[in-house]
């Protein structure tokens, strides 16, 4: 879907620079990286960094939580990606999840009001539908439970105040599970990490569905659902990313183990056990000042079920590239350092596979 120019607010981060490069693959002449951070170009994919030097890929530093009067960005933009947010849990005070996605949201409206921007993506989570055992799509009344999911769906609404703003807007807002993939440095490479090296343990929670997709395939259904938008005409569209149907935890390890041809025999632990422990660890690392995986917070969402399926990708026909077991050799051919190997040195990181 070509673009002459496209703006990605937290287009520096894990998400952004993968899409970055896939926009770059379909036509896009400029593509602008707005964010707080200073980007890691090491870590880019390669078409991220060829494009760079060649002035196709600009890093704009901004904070989004203040109005944005920064030099550097277009006076006129085609397509706009919000991906900026405060997501990580734990790791942030409950407050600064809404002064951020909060802030964030209509700083990025206004802006996209100001240039006459008719064109916004916002990366929302799953969040929004808490946690419980059923299945829930598009369609499930958002019941969020923790700062990060309300502070989602607030934003959300804040983008579609945006969209009714204007008669030719258009917004596709997606709902993502747990990202995956080379550099997610995130749960799932915990657990990668915690299964090979025999540290992960069931808490009752074999079953448990976790949605979560492969950073790849999320790119390409983002770019996918704005290029049907355009066929429908819907002015705006909600849709949920993730493996479809999403995985255990079993599934999880299974599929790890298979990946990375090992065998684990994974013990369980009453989950109230695992906890207890969790909370000992927590206290002792935060007196030593170390970091580890045994985080309370960590062990009580390992038990929480996120069965959130893709119900618009399943009823209009997305393909998707990878399945879980080949999104998980994907993950491990472009990074073998992330699986227990040596760095990878044969194939450059590419989003298109």
């Amino acid at each position: 879907m070509p673009d002459s120019s496209c703006v990605l607010f937290g287009g520096a981060g894990y998400i952004g620079t993968y899409l970055a490069a896939l926009l770059l693959e379909t036509g896009a002449q400029k593509i602008y990286l707005v964010d707080i951070r200073v980007p890691r170009e090491d870590r880019w994919p390669a078409p991220l960094r060829i494009a760079a030097t060649h002035g196709a890929v600009q890093y704009i530093p901004a904070d989004v939580r203040r109005p944005l009067v920064t030099d550097g960005l277009p006076d006129r933009c085609d397509l706009i990606f919000n991906l900026a947010a405060v997501h990580r849990e734990p790791g942030h005070a409950p407050h600064e999840y809404y002064e951020t996605n909060l802030s964030g949201a209509e700083n990025v409206c206004a802006w996209a009001e100001r240039v006459d921007c008719r064109r916004i993506l916002f990366a929302s989570s799953i969040s929004p539908y808490g946690s419980d055992a059923s299945e829930k799509d598009e369609r499930s009344l958002p019941v969020p439970e923790t700062p990060y999911g309300g502070s989602k769906l607030v934003a959300e609404n804040i983008h579609m105040a945006w969209q009714r703003g204007g008669g030719d807007r258009r917004l596709v807002i997606v709902r993502p599970g747990v990202v995956f993939g080379p550099g997610e440095g995130g749960n799932v490479t915990r657990l990668v990490k915690g299964v090979l090296n025999r540290y992960f343990f069931y808490s009752g929670n074999r079953h448990t569905r976790k949605a979560g997709g492969y950073v790849k395939e999320l790119c390409r259904a983002m770019l996918w659902v704005l290029e049907a938008q355009e066929h429908t005409g819907e002015k705006v569209t909600l849709f949920n990313f993730t493996l479809d149907p999403p995985p255990t935890v079993e599934e999880y390890v299974q599929t790890i183990c298979r990946v990375a041809k090992v065998r684990r025999s994974i013990p369980n632990f009453p989950y109230h056990v695992l906890l207890g422990f969790s909370y000992v660890m927590d206290g002792f690392s935060k007196m030593v000042g170390i970091h580890q995986p045994f985080s309370p917070v960590r062990i009580r969402n390992s038990v929480r079920s996120n069965n959130i399926i893709p119900g618009y990708l399943r009823e209009c026909g997305y393909k998707y590239q990878y399945t879980f077991e080949e999104a998980l050799r994907d993950w491990r051919e472009d990074r073998p350092d992330e699986w227990g190997g040596g760095r990878a040195a044969a194939k450059p990181r590419n989003v298109a596979g």
